[in-house]
């Protein structure tokens, strides 16, 4: 099976992003992060077998990129500030209770940036329509973990536990 990296790449930028997105500190650590999801996307593309959706092997890679470079280089906590990623000034947006579609997602993500790593990509997963059988598969935990770790990280997102 031949594929093209340049046309998977433009395929699956945004979710490529997105995954970066979620675990870096700043700007420049998504530009690390994501310079190193395309080039293990590189190396394993020729050993894509099709077991798999292609997207869900993306993801897979990115997510097993982020969190392995950031145990790597990283003697953080789990928590990311996404806010600085962003640039946005969500506390004034918030404050004043006129908040936009953009202005509540970008809250919504920060929100899930100070998730632990797992809980996070389990989120993510699910926010882009995964089933809790590929989120199992993607993150290796069991289908009832996947169940129980969504609850919490909701229960934490709507209660403002983080």
């Amino acid at each position: 099976m031949s594929i093209d990296f340049n046309t998977v790449i433009s395929s699956h930028s945004g979710l490529i992003n997105k995954v970066c997105y979620m675990y870096a500190e700043d700007s420049q650590h998504l530009q690390d992060l994501r310079q190193e999801v395309l080039t293990n996307i590189w190396e394993g593309l020729a050993g894509y077998k099709g077991d798999a959706k292609l997207s869900t092997w993306i993801y897979r890679v990115a997510i097993n990129t982020c969190v392995s470079y950031i145990r790597r280089y990283s003697n953080k906590t789990d928590n990311c500030r996404l806010d600085a990623v962003s640039g946005v000034e969500l506390s004034s947006a918030h404050s004043q209770g006129e908040m936009t579609t953009r202005e509540m997602l970008t809250e919504m993500y920060a929100m899930i940036g100070h998730l632990g790593r797992l809980d996070k990509a389990v989120i993510l997963l699910w926010l882009d329509g995964y089933s809790y059988d590929d989120i199992a598969a993607l993150v290796g935990i069991s289908k009832n973990n996947v169940a129980v770790r969504l609850h919490r990280a909701k229960s934490r997102l709507i209660n403002s536990e983080i």
